[in-house]
C-alpha cells in the first residue's frame, strides 16, 4: 500500500510537469539532504554544496536503521556531517545487565570537499569520505560530479567501501597496486583507518533530482552501488538498485522526505535547517548618538565628561570607560560588553566624544580591552571624522582616516576621568549537562542551578568560583565500574556518577593572573579547583595578531582528581600496577 501511494504521487507530479512550459519552471530551492546527512539524493551523495553557513539537523527512519545527523557547511567548498545511527536489528551489548534492551548505536563523521565549481560545460565535482574512522560500519569514499539541465540536476560518481559493495566496477587504483583490490574490516573506535581509503571493490552510482513545477516539491531517482549483502543490520534483500523519493519543503527551514528503496523498503524523515551567516541578534537598542557638536574649551569639563562616560558605558557598550587627554590626542578605553561587531561600539564612542570635543584635539584613540588586557586601538582623525559625519560635497567624497593598531598606553596624562569597573560580578543560571551515545542509556543528563561569583583583587588578578545545586539527573544508570583489568591507566571521566550524587558542591574555585605581553602576545597563570573533577595549576601563552581571525596558543597543566566524597580535597590515587 505504501509503495502504491508513493508511486502514485510520483506519477501525478510527472504528469503535471509535462503540461507546463519550461520557462515557467520555478527556481530551485537549494540542495537537499541525503538519508545519511550531507547534500545528496537518498543513499548516495552528490557534488552539490549547501549555502555557506547552513546548518541542518536530519532524521531518517526505516525498518533497519534510524539516522540522526547534523550537517554544517563550514566553507563554500567544505561540508561536514556528524551522525548517530540506531541499528534497530542489533542490541548494544550481549550483556543485558550492561546495556539492557538498548539497540546498537554507531557514531560517525563525514566530510566532502568541492574540487571545482560547475561551469557552462563542466560539472561540479567533489570528493568525500563517509564514516571517516572508528568502527566504519558505513565507511565509504567517493568521487562524484553533478550537472544541472533545466529543472533536472544529474549526478554520477564512483564509490568505494559501503557505496561500492556490489563491485560492479574494477577499482581503478588496482592498476597502481594490488593492495587496492581488497579492503579490510572496520577499525577501532576513535581512530581513523586511512590506510584502507579507496581500497576494495568499487561501483558506479548516480541519479537525478527533479524540480517539479510546484516549487515545494522535488523528486529524486538514484541508482546505487551497494548490494547490502554484508550490512551490519544483517544481509538485507535488495530487489532493485533503483531508489525513488520525494522531498517537500514545508517552509524555508523545514523539509519532509519519503522514499522507496531497495525495491522493498519505505524510508521517511525530515530536515530542519538554519544559516548561521544570516542570524542576527534581536534586541532593543538605543539609537546611535546624533552628531550635534558643542565646542568646548581646552580642558575637559567634569560635568560634560560625566555625561560622556555614562553614554560610553550604556550607549557604546564600553564597561569601565576612561577618558584622558595628552597633547592633541583624546584617549578613550573600556571593555566592550554590548556589541559583537566592535566597530559599532567604536563608531558610537567617536560620536559621543565628537559632540563635546575639547579644543586642540585632532585625534581620537579608542582602546578596547578584554579582562583588563588592551586588545586594539582605533585611531581616528578628527577632521576626517567631522567630514564623515556632516557629509562630503558631491564628488569630493574621501575615505575616513582611521586605523586599527596595537594598543599604546598613553602613560601620565594631562586630564583623566573614569567610571570604575565593577570588581564584583555574580550570577545565577540554570545548567543542563548531558552526554549522548552511552551503552546504559543513549541520553544522560544532569539538571541543576549554578551560582557564580568573580572578584578582581587587582587589575590583573581575578578570583572566582561557582556553586552547583543538583536538581535531577539519570546518571544512576551509568554502571561502568572500572577500567579494563589489563590497563595501567587510572580512570579519568568514568567517575562521573560519584560526583553527581552530591546534591550541592563547589564546581570550581580558582585564581587567574592575566597580562598583555605586547606585540599580540597574552599570558595567564591559574590555580585551584579548575572544574568539577580536577584541580591543579596551569598556564597559557596566546598569540593573536591585531584583528586576526586566527590565534595560536600553548598551555600546560598539572592536575589531580578531586575526591568525590569530599570535593574540597584531592583523591589519593595511584596508577594500578601489574
Amino acid at each position: 500500500m505504501k509503495k502504491q501511494l508513493l508511486l502514485s504521487l510520483l506519477a501525478a507530479s510527472v504528469s503535471a510537469a509535462c503540461q507546463v512550459h519550461a520557462e515557467t519552471w520555478p527556481e530551485p530551492v537549494g540542495p537537499s539532504q541525503s538519508d545519511f546527512g550531507g547534500v545528496g539524493l537518498m543513499q548516495t551523495p552528490t557534488a552539490r554544496m549547501a549555502k555557506e553557513g547552513e546548518f541542518s539537523v536530519n532524521f531518517r527512519d526505516n525498518d533497519q536503521y534510524r539516522y540522526y545527523s547534523a550537517s554544517l557547511q563550514l566553507f563554500p567548498w567544505l561540508e561536514t556531517t556528524v551522525r548517530y545511527t540506531d541499528v534497530r536489528t542489533r542490541r548494544y551489548s550481549a550483556v543485558e545487565g550492561f546495556s539492557g534492551n538498548q539497540s546498537y548505536k554507531d557514531k560517525a563523521f563525514d566530510v566532502k570537499l568541492r574540487l571545482w565549481q560547475e561551469s557552462y560545460w563542466l560539472p561540479e565535482v567533489a570528493v568525500g569520505s563517509r564514516d571517516l574512522g572508528g568502527t566504519g560500519l558505513f565507511d565509504s569514499e567517493y568521487l562524484v560530479a553533478s550537472k544541472a539541465w533545466g529543472p533536472f540536476d544529474f549526478s554520477l560518481g564512483i564509490g568505494w567501501g559501503y557505496l561500492g559493495n556490489s563491485g560492479t566496477l574494477k577499482n581503478p587504483f588496482c592498476s597502481y597496486s594490488d593492495s587496492y583490490c581488497s579492503r579490510s574490516g572496520g577499525g577501532e573506535t576513535g581512530t581513523i583507518n586511512g590506510s584502507q581509503m579507496f581500497h576494495g571493490p568499487a561501483a558506479l552510482f548516480g541519479g537525478v533530482e527533479y524540480q517539479t513545477p510546484w516549487q515545494p516539491l522535488r523528486l529524486k531517482l538514484e541508482y546505487e552501488g551497494n548490494d547490502y549483502q554484508d550490512d551490519f543490520a544483517g544481509r538485507l534483500e535488495q530487489r532493485s538498485k533503483v531508489n525513488v523519493g520525494a522531498i517537500y519543503r514545508i517552509t524555508d527551514w523545514a523539509d519532509i522526505n519519503a522514499s522507496y528503496e531497495r525495491g522493498n523498503t519505505f524510508m521517511f524523515g525530515f530536515t530542519l535547517r538554519t544559516n548561521f551567516n544570516d542570524l542576527h541578534q534581536s534586541h532593543i537598542d538605543s539609537e546611535k548618538p546624533a552628531y550635534n557638536p558643542q565646542p568646548q574649551g581646552d580642558l575637559l569639563q567634569p560635568t560634560v565628561v560625566a555625561n560622556q562616560l555614562t553614554d560610553l558605558k550604556y550607549n557604546a557598550g564600553l564597561n569601565g570607560p576612561h577618558i584622558q587627554t595628552k597633547g592633541s590626542t583624546l584617549y578613550v578605553s573600556g571593555e566592550q560588553t554590548k556589541y559583537r561587531d566592535t566597530r559599532e561600539g567604536v563608531d558610537r564612542a567617536n560620536r559621543i566624544i565628537m559632540n563635546n570635543l575639547p579644543a586642540g584635539i585632532d585625534t581620537i584613540d579608542v582602546t578596547e580591552s578584554r579582562f583588563n588586557m588592551p586588545q586594539v586601538s582605533t585611531r581616528t582623525n578628527v577632521a576626517s571624522l567631522h567630514n564623515e559625519l556632516t557629509g562630503y560635497p558631491l564628488g569630493h567624497e574621501q575615505p575616513l582616516q582611521q586605523t586599527r593598531e596595537d594598543p599604546v598606553d598613553p602613560g601620565t596624562t594631562e586630564q583623566g576621568f573614569f567610571i570604575r569597573k565593577d570588581r564584583l560580578n555574580y550570577s545565577l543560571s540554570p545548567v543542563l549537562n548531558q552526554s549522548v551515545g552511552g551503552p546504559e542509556s543513549f541520553y544522560m543528563y544532569q539538571v541543576g542551578v549554578m551560582a557564580n561569583a568573580d572578584y578582581w583583587l587587582t587589575d590583573h588578578l581575578l578570583v572566582g568560583g561557582s556553586l552547583f545545586g543538583n536538581i535531577a539527573n539519570n546518571y544512576d544508570k551509568f554502571n561502568y565500574n572500572g577500567a579494563p583489568a589489563d590497563s595501567t591507566l587510572p580512570r579519568v571521566r568514568t567517575h562521573i556518577r560519584d560526583y553527581v550524587e552530591n546534591n550541592v558542591y563547589v564546581n570550581d574555585l580558582q585564581a587567574n593572573y592575566m597580562h598583555a605581553l605586547g606585540n599580540g602576545f597574552y599570558g595567564q597563570v591559574y590555580g585551584g579547583y579548575l572544574e568539577t573533577m580536577y584541580g591543579g595549576v596551569g598556564g597559557e601563552v596566546l598569540y593573536r595578531p591585531i584583528d586576526s581571525n586566527w590565534a595560536f596558543g600553548v598551555d600546560a597543566n598539572y592536575v589531580k582528581q578531586r575526591d568525590w566524597d569530599n570535593m574540597m580535597q584531592f583523591t589519593d590515587y595511584k596508577a594500578p600496577t601489574g
